[in-house]
């Protein structure tokens, strides 16, 4: 039995391999590691190999991808495909990587993106808003677990996380470019214009008379959450046709948050597969 290796674009002759970690190019790079960085240069980062499949299976447009000669040699298909997208391809050394990768041991690979500007998504039978979700590591179990659940967006108060955060991204296993996303300056108006466009807005309380299950989710649905800490604040909580609970045993003050929209987004899966409630 014989194995034939993956094609590969050929290294360009006499390219080098980047060894020096104070070059400008990396410098630029790093500079994606923060908010500010990643607004200046319209970018953000990329790191590791699956990210980078579901980039380009998107059609993600890719700024500088840089890569050790390790990971070059053993991802030829996956490298021609990103030769299609790049604006620059690099070669560095596994030291060099390190110092503009975000992750403790990066795998081999790490590129810059272009930010998208997007409109918000076109909701229309279930979404989900999300009000000051901080910790990026929620938000990005969120967008994964959402776009896992079909429903068809998702609108984010610009007071959050950042959706381009390293940390989002990673934490969205790849989902990050399946599920249209929008950063909303005024959510309380924009959950109000698809209110008005005839989906129920349901806020997520403690305090709720219904559960969240005993709530019709077949219906066009738009899910409220807001942070563990301080929840949603009182405009949003007022926009909501209902208010919404998830039932805790006695001394337990909270669910972490991408747990809770877990809840309720399948919850709502499964009245629509069942066609009823109950």
């Amino acid at each position: 039995m014989s194995f034939r290796s993956e094609p590969r674009t050929l290294w360009p002759e006499g390219k080098g391999i980047i060894k020096s970690t104070h070059n400008s190019l990396l410098k630029e790079i790093r500079k994606l590691h923060n908010s500010k960085g990643r607004r200046e240069q319209g970018l953000f980062l990329l790191e590791g190999t699956h990210l980078l499949e579901e980039a380009c299976a998107a059609g993600q447009p890719l700024g500088t991808v840089c890569c050790t000669p390790e990971w070059y040699e053993q991802h030829g298909e996956l490298w021609q495909q990103i030769c299609l997208k790049a604006d620059r391809t690099e070669l560095v050394t596994a030291r060099v990587l390190d110092s503009i990768a975000t992750t403790i041991e990066p795998d081999g690979i790490v590129a810059t993106a272009y930010r998208p500007t997007t409109a918000p998504p076109q909701l229309s039978t279930l979404g989900i808003a999300l009000e000051t979700i901080q910790n990026p590591g929620n938000l990005g179990a969120i967008i994964r677990t959402t776009a896992a659940a079909n429903a068809e967006g998702l609108l984010l108060s610009e007071d959050s996380a950042d959706l381009d955060s390293p940390k989002v991204l990673r934490a969205s296993a790849g989902a990050w470019f399946k599920l249209p996303m929008a950063v909303c300056a005024d959510l309380t108006a924009e959950i109000s214009r698809y209110q008005t466009e005839g989906m129920q807005i349901l806020a997520a309380v403690p305090d709720a008379e219904l559960t969240y299950w005993e709530v019709d989710l077949r219906q066009p649905t738009l899910i409220v959450l807001g942070n563990e800490g301080s929840g949603l604040s009182a405009k949003l909580i007022k926009t909501a046709d209902r208010q919404i609970q998830i039932p805790l045993s006695r001394g337990v003050e909270s669910l972490n948050v991408s747990i809770a929209s877990a809840l309720i987004l399948y919850e709502a899966q499964r009245q629509r597969s069942m066609g009823r409630l109950g």
